[in-house]
C-alpha cells in the first residue's frame, strides 16, 4: 500500500513540476483548491516550495514578493515556511512600497517575538518610522504592534513617541496601538506616553479618541503613577468627549443603527469605570453625563442595550450616588422584559452583582425575577433562580418560598434538582419557626421526592426527634402525603420512620394543632401504608430496610398486627438483596423468640442532638466546597509547596504516622476537615480531602515536608548539630515524632500574621513520658535548640488563673556571619497540647548574633500533671537567596509545664 502511495505522489509531483512551476499565487491556489486527495495537495505544495528554494537560491528579486505570498498562502494551511525567514528581511528592506507591504505581511504572519532572527528586522524598522511616506510607516507602526519584543520596545519607542505627535492623522492612530503593546511588553515605560496619551484625548478624528482611550486603559493597568496621572488630567476630557457623542448630530461614517458611535460610547464608559474606582471625586464629576445617558439612549436597539449595559456597569462600578444606582438597576429591570434572550441573561448576571451595591433596589424587581424562574430558555432560568436564592431574606422568606413551591408541581423534570435544592437551602436557614419549616418540607417532599437529597431528609428527622410537640402533627401530615405521593423516594423513607417511630399519635391522633382535621387511621392502616411502601420500593435497598424496621416497631406497638407483620417480613428471607434478607431473618427471630425483650429493644429512638448534627453537616459541607476549590490544582505527580519543590506521592498517611500503633478512632474533626486545616495553616492551595479512615497523600506530603525534611533532631535538650541543606536537596523521609504518638497537630506562623489552629490528631504522648510533679510558678531559661548556625532559647511565664496555659517567648539568634532573611518558625504538638503561635519580631535575623528575631508561643497542656510538653520544630530561611532548613525536637521543658 505504501509503495501505490508513493507511486501517485511521484506521478502528481512529476505533473506538479511540469505544470506549476513559477506560478502566480492565484494558479497556486486554484491548483491546491483542484487537489481531489490530500496526497494530491502535498505534492503541489512540495512542488511550489522547491521552486521557491530554488529563486532563493538563485535571488531573484523580481519574483521575491511572489514567492512570499505563496509562501503566506501554504503557512496558513500548516506547512513549514521558516526557509523563508530571511526573505521577508529581504523584502522588508526593499525601496518600493509594494515590496514592504508583502514582507511586512510575511514578518507578522510567518514570524512571532519568540524568533531570534527577528533582531535584524530592528534597523528597518527603525528606518522606516522615520520614512517620509505616511504609507510605509503605517506598515512599520503596524507591524511593531503586533510582533513587538520587550527589547524592540525599549528600542524604538522613542520613534513611537515622536509619531504620535504627528500630524498625519492615521499615523497617530497606528501610533497609539503600537505604544499599548509596548507598555504590556515594558510597563516601566508607561510613564513616557501618560502625557502623548492625555493630549490625544483633545482631537476630534473617532479613531484616534478610541486608540488614546484604550492607550490609557492599558496605562491605568500597567503603573498606579498613571492611573492617578489620567485621574487629574483625563476626566474632563473625558467627560466632554462622552458629551459630545451622546448630543452630536447624525454622521453617516460613524452611525450603527441611529446610535452615534457606540463603540466610541463604549470605550469610554470603560475608562471612566477604570478611573472612578475607589476615588469619591472623580466619580461626583462623571455622575451628571452617566445620568444623561442612562436616560437619554434609547433601549429599542441593541446597539443602545450595549451602551446602556456598559454604562451600569461604570455606576455600580464607581462610587456613585444611591439615586444613580437605582437608576442602573431600574434599567437591568428594564433588561429583564426584553424578548432576547441574551439582554435578559447579562441582566441576571448583572443583577446579581448589584445585590451586594443595593440589595434593596433590586427587590423592587423580584416580581419580575421569579417570572423567569419559569422562562422556556434553561440558562435564564437557572441564573434566576441563583438570584432569587440571593434575594430571599427574614422579610421574604415566606412568599418567595410560596412561589417557588408552586412552580415546582410544574417545573420541568431537568429543572427540578436545582429547583429543590435552592428551596431546602431556603427554609433551611431562613425558617423562622419549626411548624412552617416542617410544612414546606413536606411540600417539597411531595412534589419532587425523588430530587431530595439524603441530608436534607437526614437533618429533617433530627428536626422531627427533637419537635415532641409536632410529632403528631408530622406523622399524620406524612401518612396523608404518603397516600397521595408514594412514588417520591424521599417522602417514603422520611414518612415511613415517622410512622415507625410515633405510629400510635398516628392512630390515636395525639397532639392535635389548633384547626387540624382528625383523620380515622387504624393500626391496620398503618400497616398498610409500610407495606404498600415496601412492595412499590422493593429496589430500593435503603427504602426496603427502613420499611423492615418500620414493620418490625409497629408489631410492638400495636401487639394485633403481630403475625401480619411476621408473614411481611418473612416475605424477604431470600430476597436477593443481601441487606434485606439479613434483617428479615433476624427481625423475624425477635418476633418469635425474643417476646421478652422486644419491647425494650424496639423503644422509641433517643432524641438527636440537633446542634451536634448542624456542626458536623456545617464542617462536611465545608470541607467539601473546599475540596471541589482545591482539586483541581493538584498535579498527579504530587503536590506543588511554597518553596518550589515538586513532592513526589508518598505513602499514605496512616503508614507515615504509625496510627497501628493506638488504637484510638480518630476524631470526627480529624477526618472531615484535615485539609482545610493544612491549606489555613501552610497557605497551600490545590489539597484533596481525604473521607474518613481513608487519609489523603497530599495532606502526607505536606506533614512530610513540614515534620521530615532537614537534620536529625536535638535528643533530650542536648544541643545537636543540625546540618543546614538547600531545599531542592530533599533527603528521605525520616522517622517523624520520635517520642511523639501517631499523629500530629501543625502550626505554622509567617512574619505577617497569626495562625491559631488545633488539629485532633494525636493521642497522646506514649505512656513511658508520662511522669507528675509538683507545680512550679517560675520555671528557667532553656536551649530549646542549638546548632552551628542557629540558637533557640525558651523563656516561660504562667498565665495566672490558669494553671494548665503557659506562654513561651522564643528568642532566635543567628550564629554565623551571613544575615537570615525570609525566616518562619513552625512547630508541632501532641493533641492534648493547644498551639497558638503570635506574629514573629520581623523575618530577618542579623549576623554573629547581632540582635534577634522573638516569637510568643502560647501553650496549653490539657493533661498537665499527667503528660509533659513536647515539641517538634522546623525553622525555614534565606542564606544569600539559598533556601536553609533545620528541624529539632524539644524534650527538655521544665517539669510541671
Amino acid at each position: 500500500m505504501d509503495t501505490v502511495e508513493k507511486i501517485v505522489e511521484d506521478f502528481a509531483s512529476d505533473i506538479a513540476m511540469s505544470s506549476f512551476s513559477g506560478t502566480r499565487l492565484r494558479d497556486m491556489i486554484r491548483a491546491i483548491r483542484a487537489c481531489k486527495t490530500a496526497a494530491e495537495e502535498r505534492a503541489v505544495v512540495r512542488c511550489e516550495c522547491a521552486a521557491i528554494r530554488t529563486a532563493i537560491s538563485e535571488n531573484e528579486p523580481a519574483l521575491r514578493h511572489r514567492n512570499m505570498a505563496k509562501l503566506m498562502f501554504i503557512h496558513m494551511l500548516g506547512y513549514p515556511t521558516h526557509f523563508a525567514q530571511m526573505e521577508c528581511l529581504k523584502l522588508i528592506a526593499a525601496a518600493g512600497y509594494p515590496e514592504k507591504r508583502v514582507g511586512y505581511l510575511g514578518l507578522m504572519l510567518l514570524l512571532d517575538e519568540r524568533q531570534e532572527v527577528l533582531m535584524l528586522v530592528t534597523n528597518s524598522l527603525k528606518q522606516d518610522l522615520n520614512h517620509p511616506n505616511q504609507f510605509i510607516v503605517g506598515l512599520a507602526l503596524c507591524a511593531l504592534g503586533n510582533i513587538c519584543s520587550a527589547e524592540m520596545a525599549r528600542d524604538l519607542s522613542p520613534e513611537v513617541e515622536r509619531l504620535m505627535r504627528s500630524r498625519e492623522v492615521n499615523t497617530k492612530k497606528k501610533a497609539a496601538l503600537c505604544s499599548i503593546r509596548i507598555v504590556r511588553k515594558v510597563p516601566d515605560l508607561a510613564e513616557n506616553f501618560m502625557a502623548l496619551a492625555a493630549s490625544l484625548l483633545k482631537e476630534k478624528h473617532h479613531g484616534v479618541l478610541i486608540s488614546a482611550i484604550q492607550l490609557c486603559t492599558e496605562l491605568c493597568k500597567a503603573s498606579k503613577d498613571a492611573l492617578e496621572y489620567l485621574r487629574k488630567n483625563c476626566i474632563e476630557g473625558l467627560v466632554r468627549i462622552l458629551r459630545d457623542v451622546s448630543n452630536s448630530s447624525y454622521a453617516p461614517e460613524y452611525d450603527v443603527s441611529g446610535i452615534a458611535d457606540p463603540f466610541l460610547h463604549i470605550r469610554v464608559l470603560k475608562l471612566m469605570r477604570i478611573l472612578g474606582q475607589g476615588d469619591a471625586n472623580c466619580s461626583e464629576y462623571m455622575n451628571d453625563i452617566l445620568a444623561q445617558v442612562a436616560t437619554k439612549t434609547e433601549s429599542n436597539k441593541n446597539a443602545g442595550n450595549a451602551i446602556l449595559y456598559e454604562c451600569v456597569q461604570t455606576i455600580m462600578g464607581i462610587e456613585a450616588t444611591s439615586g444613580l444606582r437605582v437608576l442602573a438597576i431600574n434599567i437591568l429591570g428594564r433588561f429583564l422584559s426584553n424578548r432576547d434572550n441574551n439582554i435578559r441573561y447579562v441582566a441576571l448576571n448583572m443583577l446579581m452583582r448589584a445585590i451586594a451595591v443595593d440589595a434593596l433596589a433590586v427587590q423592587r424587581h423580584r416580581t419580575t425575577i421569579l417570572e423567569c424562574v419559569k422562562d422556556a430558555d434553561a440558562s435564564i432560568r437557572k441564573r434566576a433562580l441563583e438570584l432569587v436564592f440571593l434575594l430571599v431574606n427574614d422579610t421574604n422568606v415566606k412568599p418567595l418560598t410560596k412561589e417557588l413551591i408552586d412552580y415546582l408541581s410544574i417545573a420541568d423534570p431537568d429543572f427540578k434538582g436545582d429547583l429543590t435544592s435552592k428551596i431546602c437551602s431556603i427554609v433551611e436557614k431562613f425558617s423562622q419557626e419549626k411548624l412552617w419549616y416542617l410544612d414546606q418540607m413536606f411540600k417539597v417532599l411531595s412534589l419532587a421526592g425523588n430530587h431530595v437529597k439524603d441530608d436534607v431528609c437526614h437533618a429533617l428527622i433530627v428536626v422531627l426527634s427533637n419537635a415532641s410537640e409536632l410529632q403528631g402533627y408530622s406523622v399524620r401530615s406524612l401518612y396523608k402525603a404518603l397516600q397521595a405521593y408514594g412514588k417520591q423516594g424521599s417522602l417514603v423513607r422520611v414518612a415511613v420512620w415517622c410512622i415507625g417511630e410515633y405510629g400510635e399519635m398516628l392512630v390515636n391522633n395525639v397532639g392535635m394543632l389548633d384547626g387540624e382535621e382528625k383523620i380515622t387511621v387504624t393500626e391496620s392502616d398503618a400497616v398498610d401504608a409500610v407495606e404498600i411502601a415496601l412492595n412499590r420500593h422493593s429496589a430500593d435497598a435503603t427504602t426496603g430496610a427502613m420499611c423492615l424496621v418500620a414493620l418490625l416497631k409497629l408489631s410492638s406497638r400495636f401487639p394485633s398486627t403481630s403475625e401480619r407483620v411476621k408473614q411481611i417480613v418473612a416475605r424477604n428471607k431470600e430476597n436477593v438483596v443481601l441487606e434485606l434478607q439479613q434483617r428479615s431473618i433476624e427481625f423475624s427471630s425477635i418476633i418469635q423468640r425474643h417476646q421478652s425483650i422486644r419491647s425494650s429493644l424496639l423503644e422509641r429512638m433517643p432524641v438527636l442532638d440537633e446542634a451536634s448534627y448542624l456542626v458536623k453537616r456545617a464542617t462536611a459541607t465545608q470541607a467539601t466546597i473546599s475540596a471541589n476549590k482545591l482539586a483541581p490544582t493538584v498535579a498527579p505527580g504530587g503536590l506543588k509547596l511554597p518553596n518550589g519543590v515538586a513532592k513526589p506521592t508518598s505513602a499514605p498517611l496512616a503508614d507515615l504516622l504509625d496510627l497501628s500503633s493506638d488504637g484510638a478512632p480518630a476524631s470526627t474533626t480529624t477526618s472531615t476537615t484535615p485539609n482545610d486545616f493544612l491549606q489555613d495553616l501552610l497557605g497551600i492551595g490545590g489539597v484533596s480531602t481525604s473521607t474518613a479512615g481513608v487519609p489523603s497523600t497530599a495532606s502526607t506530603d505536606i506533614l512530610m515536608d513540614l515534620l521530615s525534611i532537614g537534620s536529625s533532631p536535638s535528643q533530650n535538650g542536648t544541643p545537636g548539630q543540625a546540618e543546614s541543606k538547600p531545599v531542592h536537596a530533599v533527603p528521605e523521609a525520616i522517622d517523624l515524632l520520635g517520642s511523639l504518638s501517631s499523629t500530629t497537630s501543625v502550626s505554622e506562623i509567617k512574619p505577617t500574621h497569626s495562625v491559631s489552629q488545633d488539629m485532633d490528631l494525636l493521642d497522646g504522648l506514649s505512656s513511658s513520658t508520662s511522669f507528675s510533679g509538683p507545680e512550679k510558678t517560675v520555671h528557667p531559661s532553656i536551649t530549646a535548640f542549638q546548632s552551628t548556625t542557629l540558637k533557640i532559647t525558651f523563656d516561660f511565664k504562667r498565665q495566672p488563673g490558669n494553671a494548665r496555659e503557659t506562654t513561651i517567648h522564643a528568642t532566635f539568634t543567628n550564629l554565623t556571619s551571613c544575615t537570615y532573611t525570609d525566616f518562619i518558625f513552625q512547630a508541632a504538638v501532641p493533641k492534648f497540647i493547644q498551639l497558638k503561635l503570635d506574629p514573629a519580631s520581623g523575618n530577618t535575623v542579623p549576623a554573629n548574633g547581632n540582635g534577634s528575631v522573638t516569637q510568643g508561643l502560647n501553650v496549653t497542656n490539657n493533661q498537665q500533671g499527667q503528660k509533659p510538653l513536647a515539641m517538634r520544630i522546623r525553622m525555614s530561611y534565606k542564606v544569600n537567596g539559598e533556601d536553609r532548613l533545620e528541624q529539632g525536637q524539644v524534650n527538655n521543658f521544665p517539669s510541671g509545664l
